[in-house]
């Protein structure tokens, strides 16, 4: 991972997000442990329901205590979240740190201007006046690259089309110059074109204000595009972390491969099958005692003894590397013999 000697701006430990239901304990997030750095994006992997969300909707205390039992340390800088106040919450969100959502239309309100919705969180953390709020509003609807902002600011969220909501998220999470955005699913629904710009926005924005990003997809391809390290979730634990080049060029644990291999391909054989992971992830109201991935995994029965995936959960060491039994020299066989190939 990415060190600096001032030490991570966000550094989460042992995160536990669990809902208690009439079922039993729904573990969202079940020890979940990373650390992000000031101008730098942590992309956060996994299929939908891996508690990549979940996770960093706690960093922001989005959770309904009511609902939910919130445990673990989220470090910003000297302040401890888990713990703090809601006022303190409240004085965060949005300032220090802001999110951006996964579905714009469903995050804006339809009762107000878009104008309005962006220039809110700058007259509350700043004590703008509505002229200061308007003034700072056009330029961020400009730095986003709506065009005409000054005329688009009066504009309601139906009036935009669905890349330009995703940019006025954009330009409503950084209005207040934030250390850190986390940015859910932000390319989610947009054509490729449309993705492309947004990550160019994004990258020029953290490049002019240095703030440290953590990109939350499904998607690889723009893990590698984005992202300076990698966290690779799985049943709402992590069980792959390194630098992008390390977990794209060389993962080490069965899931990552079975992503990999699930991505379509623009270059090599274009007409080759992808390759499906088998099964479907395991209930997180009684998650397997040992490897979560262990019920669709190909390797397994390559693990020997006294070690059994099945019982024993493996541990995710603390910098580079996989919560994998296999040993180095199995994991390296199995991807330049099974894997690689396919990503030809």
């Amino acid at each position: 991972m990415s060190t600096s000697e001032s030490g991570p701006f966000l550094s989460v430990r042992d995160l536990r997000v669990h809902f208690p239901t009439d079922d039993g304990v729904v573990k969202a997030v079940d020890g979940l442990s990373f650390d992000v750095w000031r101008g730098k994006t942590l992309g956060i992997v996994g299929e939908s329901g891996s508690g990549k969300s979940v996770a960093n909707q706690a960093i922001l205390g989005l959770h309904n205590p009511k609902h939910t039992r919130v445990s673990g340390e989220i470090h910003l800088e000297d302040q401890e979240l888990t713990t703090a106040p809601e006022r303190r919450l409240e004085h965060l969100r949005g300032n220090r740190v802001a999110m951006i959502f996964q579905d714009p239309l469903t995050a804006l309100s339809p009762y107000y201007t878009v104008g309005r919705q962006i220039g809110e969180p700058f007259r509350k953390h700043r004590g703008a006046s509505r002229k200061e709020a308007r003034e700072r509003t056009i330029d961020m609807l400009a730095r986003v690259g709506i065009p005409h902002p000054a005329r688009r600011v009066d504009d309601y969220p139906h009036q935009f089309s669905g890349g330009m909501r995703q940019r006025a998220m954009i330009a409503m999470a950084l209005v207040c110059d934030p250390d850190l955005l986390i940015a859910d699913e932000p390319t989610t629904a947009l054509d490729v074109t449309v993705q492309a710009q947004i990550l160019d926005l994004l990258m020029e924005l953290q490049e002019e204000f240095g703030s440290a990003i953590i990109m939350i997809t499904h998607d690889l391809g723009v893990v590698s595009r984005v992202s300076d390290d990698v966290l690779v979730m799985y049943a709402g634990r992590a069980v792959e972390r390194g630098t992008a080049r390390e977990v794209l060029g060389s993962p080490r644990h069965p899931y990552t491969w079975g992503l990999l291999s699930s991505m379509p391909r623009l270059r090599g054989d274009v007409g080759r099958d992808l390759v499906p992971i088998a099964g479907t992830p395991p209930s997180l109201l009684a998650p397997p005692p040992g490897c979560p991935f262990e019920p669709r995994c190909a390797f397994s029965d390559r693990v020997a003894g006294p070690l059994d995936c099945a019982t024993d959960r493996p541990a995710l060491p603390e910098e580079r590397g996989a919560a994998c039994h296999l040993t180095a020299e199995q994991k390296r066989t199995i991807f330049a013999e099974r894997i690689r190939p396919r990503l030809r």
